[in-house]
């Protein structure tokens, strides 16, 4: 077996974990990480030349499969970087085929509001439990502020100031960006900082660090059962799309958001205005006059 097997195995635990991933695509990923190991001889110390052979080795394939198989190397190396296995990131090196990019899952307002539904009944009890208190914070920052899950758990805990309607992030890249604050979620900070220890430098403690992103998508997705949600439709990264499609809906403009969300290219942020537009165009499908006419025979 392939010496990358134990890395290769954390990685598909972590994807099933934080992404919802399904069994046939955890299956798929795992062939296509052994498949490459064994043709250029392992992948956790392989730098980009030997990455550049596979584009040679998958041509033969079709575009969605060399995709399937890229995708799968590019997160398994953004994982080693993540967890320290590596220092840099070669995955740039693998080929690129042009497909069309999928539209990111999304909720409706109405899914919002079941999920704020949940936690606003769990509140309104006479002693509400710290834990709902958190799960208060976290909530209102990921739909009220679109964060990524990772810049969600390492918040620092005086991150958030009550007079200041904006937090200052490095996300991505070491990039900087100022993400506003809704009054609604500083409020909801606040009650929950008042249990957090003031010893701790994390908004989110979690025994001696900062709660994970596993356990983050694992009470994301309670929290969508609770509210009668599918929990594979929801996930951390799931609400800040809502975040995205429901302030463009709204009117917000592209390069506001783009900021927001803290997106190097405008390009990725475009792809909230082909989310808008499918849904216009199933609403004039649906709703026009001319639906329910019939079509005049040639």
């Amino acid at each position: 077996m392939s010496s990358d097997a134990p890395l290769i195995d954390r990685f598909l635990e972590i994807m099933a974990a934080e992404r919802g991933a399904s069994r046939n695509t955890l299956l798929a990923y795992r062939t296509d990480l052994l498949g490459a190991s064994e043709a250029i001889g392992g992948l956790e110390h392989a730098d980009s030349t030997r990455l550049e052979t596979l584009a040679s080795l998958w041509s033969p394939l079709s575009g969605s499969t060399v995709a399937r198989k890229a995708s799968a190397l590019r997160g398994f190396y953004a994982f080693l970087q993540e967890e320290g296995f590596r220092d840099d990131n070669p995955s740039a090196a693998l080929p690129r085929p042009a497909l069309q990019r999928p539209l990111p899952k999304i909720l409706s307002t109405a899914d919002v509001d079941l999920i704020f539904g949940v936690i606003a009944e769990r509140l309104a009890v006479a002693h509400p439990s710290p834990q709902d208190w958190r799960l208060s914070a976290m909530i209102e920052l990921l739909y009220g502020s679109g964060l990524r899950a990772t810049e969600l758990v390492s918040l620092p805990r005086r991150s958030l100031a009550s007079d200041r309607p904006f937090l200052i992030l490095r996300g991505k890249g070491g990039r900087e960006r100022m993400v506003p604050i809704s009054d609604r979620a500083r409020a909801a900070v606040a009650a929950w900082s008042a249990l957090v220890p003031e010893d701790s430098p994390w908004l989110f403690p979690s025994g001696k660090s900062h709660l994970s992103r596993i356990r983050l998508y694992q009470m994301v997705k309670d929290l969508a059962a609770a509210a009668g949600i599918r929990p594979d439709r929801v996930s951390p990264h799931v609400l800040r799309h809502a975040f995205a499609t429901h302030l463009l809906e709204g009117g917000a403009d592209l390069r506001a958001l783009q900021t927001m969300l803290g997106h190097a290219d405008i390009g990725t942020t475009q792809i909230y205005t082909h989310v808008e537009s499918a849904r216009l165009v199933a609403l004039v499908n649906s709703r026009h006059p001319l639906v329910d006419l019939k079509p005049r025979s040639s």
